[in-house]
Formats: structure tokens, C-alpha cells, sequence
């Protein structure tokens, strides 16, 4: 792709960017929300065309991409983030959607399209039945179900758009491995990461985009993280995380004493017997491998999940069964699955804003609209959310400024506590550092925040304490200056 640019209604996305993929070669595309990754990626597979001027060619040849069927037989497959299968379908069915063999009456050859997918399925060395229902499997598994779909197509050029966002440790390991296997067998990976780790842990190659335009493009050996974060923030890495200030206080505000499910179940981790204090104004990391019962301690705080044990808030215990009564004793939960379980993407960021504390702003059963703008209007400027208007919807904003809207609609109430799992999960390192800016002024200004992540540095960087789970108990709670990378991992996996 040579001098690619796009422009829409008072928008210029992209200027003259240069982007070039080896057979074989895992190129990196990096960048914060809104640099144009996805803009660029929307191109190449036909769903946007190109202002005039640029160049595409793919194997020395220049085309114009006219649509997503074009760019598929070309040999360019997508695969997004937002993961696009269908549960209610097998493996088989959805790697061969649309495009089923047919047999004798033009009925479809259920045989070999089980066969066909076997073969595919080996070829990625994935151990997964083709008649398997697809809502049946892990969010890894789908994502292997995706690739096999773009082998399938037999691909020269797969697009990985953030893929490792929504899984597990061991997944992640898997997608690796698959994508050095794709690598191997000549294809060329383009893969869009904000993980620092990823990128050089898969990497060949990496192009940096920063507002709309190329502004690096060198091989991985060349580029430190240092000039990465500079690239693409414009800004060092010393300043992501700030500069942590505790404001923790000796007073105990929060104090959890043999929590445990109440019914345990064959899915997630088998909690039991945690123990923990939150003192005022602390901010206090929670951090464990993927089935160490992270959210599952959160949700039983909050109310989402029956538990056993003691709950105490300043020196009082409380029953919490349900989240209205944690709500009420000052408790807010940012969930993991913002977009799930955190948002409602169709309505208005004033909408959301307001969805924890409506009441605030109604008169006689009346919501006085001029009053809940106002609010918003005061929480988009101090938090900082980049959005034209309260009214805009929420689906139209990046990630990070999404976030932002779960976290304002939380602190708006003013909650003595706030959980917060997974807070930069999917959002760019800007964002990140504005997202780590804003807790610390939250705990400035008093609040106690349990922050849980299995973003390691995060933890560290912006965290009084940690304590540490595996398998659904406790294995350490490290003070801020005893809490290295080694001694949490170390606690971490036994």
C-alpha cells in the first residue's frame, strides 16, 4: 500500500500512509485509537475504498479492492476483534458458511464439509471435533474457529485485529504458536496489538501510525519499546503509568474475612476462604492467572454472586445479596466485559452517564434532562472523554473513551468504594495512562479502589498493594516495595 489516504465528512482518517507485507512476515501495525489502524485495515479488505492518488498491489500487481468478496479472493481475510461466529452452528458450519458443498439434489454434503473442516482444523494442529457447537467452546477456541475460516479460503494475508484482547494466558500461547505456524506456511500476518510484550514477542516487522500517517517502519530488532511508546504516544514510557503517590490511610474501610462460593460450579474458580483488607484512600491490585477467581471475589463483594464468610464495611458486617444492597452501602463495580455487562451501546453517553444514578436528576418521577447534561457535560471534561456531544451514541467512541463513560457513571455516585476489573483492557496506551491518571486522583481524593488486571506492570505501577490468587485462595499480599514482576509471579503459579 503506497500513499493511501482517506477522507471522510470533515475528517481527514488517513495521509499518504505506506504499509508493505513479506510472504511469511508477522508485520506489526501499532498505533493509539484513532491513528487509522482500522481505517487502513478497512481498506485493504474492500469494505472502504481509497481516496485517489494511492496504490494497492498485492503480489506485484495493483488492484482496487472493490468490496470484502474481492478482497477475500485475492486472498486477504479479516479476523476482528469482536469475534463474528454463530453458536448455534458447528465448527464446520461456520468455517464453511455461505460457501457449503453441495451434494446430489443441491442439498449440502454434510460428509464433506465435516471432512474439509478436519483437514483445515489439522493443519492448525487444533484438536476441536467439527460438529462441535461452537457456543459450546472457549473464546479461544472460537478465535481458532475464525482462523481456520481464513485457511480455509486458503489466505495469503490474515488480519489479526487485536486477537489475544479476550483470552486467557494459555490461549494467548496457542494464537502465538498458530500464528508462527501461519508464518511458516507463507503467510503474511498483519497483527494489531496495544500489548507491549506481544509486539516483540511475534513481531518480524512493526509500522507505527500516529494521527492518520506513517510514522516509522523498521524491523523488530531495530525498535526498543522506548521508541515505540515515543512513536506512537509522542511521549516516553517513564510517563505511562504517572507517578504514583499513595493516599492510603491506616483506617480499614473494607474487610472481607472466609469469603467463599456459596455454590461452587464446574465453570470458573473454586473460591474459598479469602481474606483481605481496603483501607481508605488506598488503591489495592488484585492480580492472578486466568482462573484464580479474580472477578468471581469481585462479584461476591458486589452482590452478583452468592458467598459464604463475613463482609465488614468500617467495622460493621453486612449481608450483601444482591448489587442494589452494595450499591447502597457505597460499593461500585466497573465489570471486565465493559461492552457486555458495563454499557448499553445503542443509547446516548449522557443515557449511560446517568443509568447508576438517574434518580440524581428527576423531579416527581421527571428526569430534568437540562440538569443530566449538565452532569455529564462536567464529568466529560474532567475525565476527559473525546466526544462531540452527550448525545452522540456510545457505539461511535474508541475504547478508551468508553471506558471513561463506565468509570464516570460509577463515580458520579460518588461510591466509597470502586472495583474496577480489567480497566484498560482493549484500549490504547494513551488511553491507559489516562485511565491510571484518573484512579489516582479518585484515591486522592479519598475513594478506596480495588484494581484487578492481568496486565502485570499495570498492577504494579498503580498499586499500594497486591494481593495475589491462585485457584481460588490467596498465596500473598505484597507490600508496594516488596512487589517485584518475580515474587508476584512466583506467588502466582505456586
Amino acid at each position: 500500500m503506497r500513499g493511501i489516504a482517506k477522507t471522510f465528512p470533515g475528517v481527514r482518517a488517513l495521509n499518504r500512509v505506506d504499509l508493505q507485507l513479506a510472504r511469511g512476515e508477522v508485520h506489526v501495525l501499532a498505533g493509539e485509537n484513532g491513528a487509522g489502524k482500522s481505517t487502513l485495515m478497512k481498506i485493504m479488505t474492500g469494505v472502504y475504498r481509497a481516496d485517489p492518488g494511492g496504490v494497492i498491489r498485492v503480489d506485484g500487481q495493483e488492484v482496487v479492492i472493490r468490496d470484502p468478496v474481492h478482497a477475500s479472493a485475492l486472498g486477504i481475510s479479516i479476523i476482528y476483534q469482536e469475534l463474528a461466529v454463530v453458536n448455534n452452528l458447528t465448527v464446520a458450519e461456520n468455517i464453511y458458511l455461505a460457501r457449503e458443498p453441495l451434494g446430489a439434489g443441491g442439498l449440502i454434503d454434510s460428509r464433506k464439509m465435516n471432512a474439509d473442516a478436519k483437514a483445515v482444523l489439522a493443519e492448525l494442529d487444533m484438536n476441536i471435533e467439527p460438529t462441535t457447537k461452537v457456543g459450546n467452546l472457549s473464546i479461544g477456541q472460537k478465535q481458532m474457529v475464525e482462523i481456520a475460516r481464513a485457511i480455509s479460503y486458503r489466505s495469503k494475508l490474515i488480519i489479526m485485529d487485536e486477537p489475544t484482547a479476550s483470552l486467557s494466558h494459555h490461549e494467548a500461547s496457542t494464537l502465538m504458536r498458530m500464528v508462527r505456524k501461519l508464518a511458516s506456511q507463507n503467510v503474511g500476518v498483519v497483527y494489531i496489538s496495544h500489548r507491549l510484550d506481544e509486539i516483540f514477542e511475534i513481531g518480524d516487522r512493526v509500522t507505527v501510525l500516529r494521527d492518520g500517517e506513517t510514522v516509522d517502519s523498521r524491523l523488530i530488532g531495530d525498535m526498543t519499546r522506548d521508541i515505540l511508546v515515543r512513536k506512537m504516544v509522542d511521549r516516553d514510557m517513564s510517563q505511562l503509568f504517572g507517578k504514583h503517590n499513595s493516599h492510603a490511610t491506616k483506617d480499614v474501610l473494607l474487610s472481607v474475612r472466609g469469603l467463599g462460593l456459596k455454590r461452587p460450579t464446574s465453570r470458573g474458580a473454586r473460591v474459598a476462604d479469602v481474606s483481605f483488607d481496603l483501607h481508605k484512600g488506598e488503591v489495592l491490585g488484585f492480580f492472578g492467572l486466568v482462573g484464580s477467581g479474580r472477578t468471581e471475589i469481585m462479584e461476591m463483594i458486589f452482590g452478583s454472586r452468592p458467598s459464604v464468610g463475613e463482609i465488614r464495611v468500617e467495622g460493621q458486617t453486612v449481608s450483601i445479596r444482591e448489587p442494589s444492597q452494595s450499591i447502597d452501602l457505597g460499593i461500585g463495580f466497573v465489570t471486565e466485559d465493559r461492552k457486555e455487562m458495563g454499557l448499553v451501546l445503542g443509547m446516548s453517553v449522557r443515557e449511560n452517564f446517568s443509568l447508576t444514578h438517574l434518580s440524581d436528576y428527576c423531579t416527581m418521577g421527571v428526569v430534568q434532562r437540562k440538569r443530566e447534561t449538565n452532569a455529564c457535560l462536567a464529568y466529560i471534561r474532567s475525565l476527559g472523554i473525546k466526544t462531540p456531544s452527550p448525545e452522540k451514541k456510545l457505539l461511535t467512541l474508541s475504547g478508551g473513551n468508553q471506558q471513561k463513560v463506565v468509570i464516570a457513571k460509577w463515580v458520579a455516585r460518588k461510591p466509597r468504594i470502586l472495583i474496577v476489573d480489567e480497566p484498560t483492557r482493549g484500549i490504547d496506551i494513551g488511553a491507559k495512562a489516562e485511565v491510571h491518571a484518573l484512579l489516582n486522583r479518585l484515591a486522592e481524593d479519598g475513594m478506596s479502589i480495588i484494581v484487578v488486571s492481568s496486565d502485570l506492570p499495570e498492577v504494579l505501577a498503580i498499586s499500594d498493594r497486591v494481593v495475589v490468587l491462585k485457584e481460588g485462595r490467596i498465596t500473598g499480599i505484597l507490600d508496594r516495595e516488596d512487589a517485584t514482576q518475580e515474587r508476584v509471579m512466583l506467588a502466582a503459579t505456586g
